[in-house]
């Protein structure tokens, strides 16, 4: 269904950067509030688009990413705060509805690990590049699911590029998440390098065959809540 389809994507877009790897000393990119929309293409289904939103909040950041069509609809919150190199999740929320039948799932800071899949998200885009993971040696990385569950994923950060996207050309920092289980997945991710958090596109493939794919269309660097 739908909101499965688009879970599974964030499900690996949050794969989380709690690495076994040796990070540089010097501090990691300081976030910036914003407001980008996705244009979502799922394979055999109709697209949607997203809404995501990075605000600071005081003490900590809010990370929110929603959206909605004609059947279904989905959110994904989650409370974190930071210092100079690490992230540390304090709330995740997430619902979910088709055809007005779905759930919602709510995971406190006791209840975290590691990092929730929204915070992994931002963690993950703030510190590829500052650790050597590469394809013949990818890191190791762990987050809990909606339900709390942990998850065991590798990446690696590909040569920086270029892209073009509907909001514009944008440098790129390109990651690649794999699952160690399932080696015919990945899932291809490019992230602005001065913008924890935001994607400018990603890309996710089983058996060589794309999935789903992810454009950023609009992006408003104030966010609408910026302090």
């Amino acid at each position: 269904m739908l909101s499965a389809c688009v879970f599974l994507l964030l499900f690996f877009l949050s794969s989380s950067a709690t690495a076994n790897t040796q990070q540089d000393e010097q501090a990691l990119q300081a976030p910036h509030p914003f407001q980008a929309q996705y244009r979502l293409e799922i394979r055999g289904w109709p697209g949607a688009t997203i809404t995501h939103t990075l605000s600071n909040e005081g003490l900590h950041w809010l990370s929110d990413m929603n959206f909605s069509v004609a059947v279904a609809r989905g959110e994904e919150r989650s409370r974190f705060s930071i210092d100079d190199s690490t992230t540390r999740s304090l709330l995740y929320n997430s619902s979910y509805s088709l055809l007005g039948v779905g759930d919602s799932y709510q995971l406190n800071e006791s209840d975290i690990g590691s990092l929730d899949r929204q915070a992994a998200l931002f963690d993950l885009s703030r510190r590829a590049g500052h650790e050597g993971c590469t394809v013949n040696a990818p890191c190791d990385i762990e987050f809990v699911d909606h339900r709390g569950r942990d998850e065991h994923f590798q990446y690696y950060v590909n040569a920086p590029a270029t892209i073009s996207v509907p909001a514009g050309e944008f440098e790129a920092t390109r990651v690649t998440l794999i699952d160690r289980e399932k080696p015919d997945r990945h899932l291809q991710i490019n992230f602005h390098p001065n913008w924890p958090g935001l994607i400018l596109s990603a890309e996710y493939q089983k058996e060589g065959r794309r999935q789903t794919y992810l454009t950023m269309t609009q992006f408003n660097p104030a966010g609408g809540n910026a302090p």
